[in-house]
C-alpha cells in the first residue's frame, strides 16, 4: 500500500510542474489591466524634500501621462506640503518640470498651512503654483470624489 501512495505522489510531481510552467506562461503574456473607464483621477502626495523623491514624484506623473491605456483619460494633481513645499520655492531647481507638468494640464497646488508652519510667504513659491487650505484637507477631499492618492 505504501508503494502505491509513494509511486502515486511521485506521478503528480510532475503535473505541478507542467500546472507551474503554464502559469508561467500565461503571467508572461500579461499586458496589464484594460483601461475600461472615461476618465481616471489621481493626486500625487509630495511631502518630502528628498531630491529623489520629487524627482520620483515628477518621473512618476509624466509615467502615467504616458501611459497609453491613459491617454486623454487622466486628471492629475500634485500637491505639495510639509518638505515638500522644497519642490515649489523660487530657487528649486524644479520650475521647468513643474511648468511642463501644468502644459499637460496637471494642477500643481502647494498647502498654505505649510507656508505659515514655515513662515514663508507666496512671493517666495513660483507664481504658477495654486493654492489650497490644506494638503490633507485636499487629500480627504479628492480620496471622496474617487481620486487615487499617489505617494511616491
Amino acid at each position: 500500500m505504501k508503494k502505491i501512495i509513494i509511486i502515486s505522489l511521485l506521478l503528480l510531481v510532475p503535473i505541478r510542474y507542467v500546472l507551474a510552467d503554464s502559469k508561467a506562461e500565461e503571467n508572461a503574456i500579461y499586458n496589464g489591466a484594460d483601461a475600461t473607464l472615461n476618465t481616471y483621477r489621481a493626486i500625487y502626495q509630495l511631502d518630502q524634500s528628498n531630491p529623489d523623491v520629487i524627482k520620483k514624484a515628477l518621473r512618476n506623473i509624466n509615467n502615467a501621462l504616458d501611459d497609453p491605456r491613459l491617454k486623454g483619460k487622466l486628471k492629475i494633481e500634485l500637491i505639495a506640503f510639509s518638505g515638500g513645499t522644497e519642490a515649489m520655492l523660487k530657487n528649486s531647481p524644479y520650475e521647468q518640470d513643474l511648468k511642463q507638468l501644468i502644459e499637460k494640464d496637471v494642477i500643481i497646488a502647494q498647502c498654505s498651512n505649510s507656508l505659515k508652519e514655515r513662515k514663508l510667504s507666496k512671493d517666495q513659491l513660483y507664481d504658477f503654483v495654486g493654492y489650497v487650505p490644506s494638503g490633507n484637507g485636499e487629500l480627504i477631499i479628492r480620496a471622496a470624489e474617487g481620486w487615487v492618492i499617489v505617494k511616491p
